[in-house]
């Protein structure tokens, strides 16, 4: 932690107080402490979402070779899904638990700032740091695919829930995985996972039966759906139960998260 970073956070929230003013007033200081914290980190997690999103769907084309428009098109509608993956999954959880390889995780709670305040403005950055690399992805994609995509009102509500729940969960395995080392076990075994296999550039269907359902509890394939469903028309129809599985577990991330802080009184 930097002495700019301490100054920040001193001079914004100072004794303790109560009330909806200190509240708001303690949200806004833990963004803009997030954000001071990230700057020399946010055009390489901008490189990370382009290579991963764009890079990785590149790659997936030289696999598959001379596919038709439509497999482009699925192709190219799910580079979004993958392009808000490292973010939230990988790189919310490495920060949090380097706060405590650092030793500043206590301080930071320790803080005179309502708990639940601190955690939201530390998600809100990490949620919007990942929409800008996620458009840039799929612009990429699309252009070098030649699909030409069709973006409904319904994107608006799929990128924030898909973004949503990338950091929920990233956020709520930093802080219920208390030993670093694990928690990069266990981001590097995400990652795999969702490379190699998950559903989100390649048909659910191709999946053998009990993987499919595996699949359809996970959120990965539920995020590339909502969002497939909102950049085309007609690819893919009924998102309702998708939206239904990513509230899910956006609500089970922020349930583990608050009990986790709260249990540090």
């Amino acid at each position: 932690m930097t002495d700019v970073d301490v100054s920040v956070l001193t001079a914004y929230v100072a004794p303790k107080k109560s009330g909806l003013r200190h509240w708001w007033s303690s949200y806004l200081t833990m963004m803009k402490f997030e954000i001071l914290s990230l700057r020399t980190f946010l055009v390489a997690a901008l490189v990370v979402q382009i290579l991963m999103g764009a890079g990785m769907g590149i790659m997936y084309g030289f696999f598959l070779g001379d596919i038709p428009d439509a497999g482009r098109t699925f192709l190219v509608s799910g580079i979004p899904a993958l392009a808000l993956f490292p973010l939230g999954f990988v790189i919310v959880p490495s920060i949090v638990s380097n706060h405590r390889f650092e030793e500043t995780y206590d301080y930071i709670w320790s803080l005179p700032a309502p708990r639940i305040a601190s955690a939201l403005g530390s998600f809100t950055v990490f949620t919007v740091l990942g929409l800008p690399g996620t458009a840039v992805a799929l612009v990429v994609s699309a252009l070098v695919f030649g699909v030409p995509l069709s973006p409904s009102l319904a994107v608006i509500p799929a990128v924030l829930i898909s973004a949503s729940i990338a950091t929920s969960v990233g956020y709520a395995i930093g802080h219920g995985v208390k030993n670093p080392r694990l928690v990069n076990i266990f981001t590097n075994l995400l990652v795999f996972l969702v490379l190699m296999f998950s559903p989100i550039v390649v048909p659910i269907e191709q999946f053998p039966g009990w993987f499919a359902s595996f699949h359809r509890v996970l959120p990965f394939w539920h995020m590339a759906n909502v969002l497939r469903a909102s950049l085309t028309d007609g690819l893919v129809t009924n998102v309702t139960a998708s939206y239904l599985v990513l509230l899910g577990w956006t609500v089970v991330s922020w349930g583990v998260t608050i009990r986790v802080i709260r249990r540090r009184d």
